[in-house]
């Protein structure tokens, strides 16, 4: 398995394409005793991501990945909300603050997003070509023609034969791989500076997952635009990330380049998936798993969320929330380990049952 060499260290000092700052994501929680409740799905996320640059984030279903990606459009489900205080910036743009007009000018054209679900994204009765053309509409002033024409050229860009005919199919007529790949089609027609792909290799077989990172992958080296893949598979992460953030339970718990994250995880959320990732040559029996599962937003434990399911919890995680800090050199990581690292050599080195 191969990975992703890191961004140039020239791009990374100029300004992020996208500075994501105090992100809070907020749903409505109210209870007949109090209906002003209110539950934040994502709380306090805060990113870059540099021109040109892969970045992953990746967790367990139910940390506010998803949510996290589709805020950067602008496209939270109501009663969703989010909340103020929070900053998207988008190459230059606050894209909180931006009307209908400018807003729908970026998204498609500036940022576009490889949606999780083909099947459910895409509209049933238009055909594919139709739904890829409509973009060029929206974005451009080319004659119905030449709109056509582009279409059936990206879809031979992506990698589908015969495009002329497949262009003129309904989504249902496609296989889950080509319809995965009229997404990728959609999202790159305008040659956007940043593609937000969420879990593009869900429910599709493993042959046809690499075909999809590959494509992705070449897109990404021929073109120059950006990538943000969000992913529940640590294995698509060392394929495709320059950096990673793990999220769990709507936070940011580490950021590390993708080298130093798989070389020397510091907190115990990421040690758990990293421990979890079945490899040749293992003959144990079982995987190994993380116990238990994600808290809902409304159920967070005190202190560090995740200290339910941490196997070298201690009392201080019950009581105080840790702060994201920095661990090495562009690594940042949310656990009491950090300020107590006797505690986690002492559970390293003891006996196991």
């Amino acid at each position: 398995m191969t990975t992703a060499a890191t961004c140039d260290p020239t791009t990374a000092r100029e300004a992020p394409l996208l500075d994501v700052h105090a992100l809070q994501i907020v749903f409505p929680a109210g209870t007949r005793a109090d209906p002003s409740l209110e539950a934040y799905a994502v709380d306090g996320v805060s990113f870059t991501v540099a021109r040109g640059e892969s970045v992953c984030v990746v967790g367990e279903s139910g940390c506010g990945k998803s949510l996290t990606a589709l805020s950067l459009l602008r496209l939270v489900p109501p009663p969703g909300r989010i909340a103020s205080g929070s900053r998207i910036v988008f190459d230059g743009d606050d894209i909180l603050t931006l009307d209908r007009e400018r807003l729908r000018a970026i998204r498609g054209q500036h940022m576009a997003m490889i949606f999780q679900e083909p099947m459910t994204a895409l509209n049933p009765v238009l055909s594919v070509g139709e739904q890829i053309a409509e973009v060029l509409r929206v974005h451009t002033t080319l004659s119905r023609a030449d709109r056509w024409a582009r279409t059936v050229a990206m879809l031979t860009q992506v990698g589908i034969a015969d495009a002329a005919t497949r262009a003129k199919q309904y989504p249902h007529e496609l296989s889950g791989g080509m319809r995965q790949r009229v997404m990728i089609a959609m999202a790159l027609i305008m040659s956007p500076k940043l593609v937000i792909a969420d879990e593009p290799t869900t429910a599709l077989d493993v042959t046809i997952q690499a075909q999809i990172l590959e494509l992705l992958r070449d897109l990404r080296a021929r073109t120059g635009m950006a990538l943000l893949l969000i992913t529940h598979d640590l294995g698509v992460v060392a394929e495709m990330a320059s950096r990673v953030i793990v999220m769990y339970a709507g936070r940011v718990v580490e950021e590390a380049p993708v080298q130093a994250l798989f070389a020397a995880p510091r907190h115990p959320y990421t040690k758990g998936l990293l421990a979890a990732i079945p490899r040749l040559g293992d003959d144990s029996d079982r995987l190994l798993t993380i116990s238990g599962s994600v808290p809902p937003p409304t159920a967070l434990p005190s202190g560090c969320a995740f200290r339910d399911r941490c196997p070298q919890a201690f009392a201080r995680c019950a009581t105080e929330e840790p702060a994201l800090v920095s661990v090495g050199s562009a690594h940042r990581a949310r656990c009491h380990l950090i300020d107590e690292p006797q505690r986690e050599t002492a559970w390293a080195e003891a006996p196991r049952a």
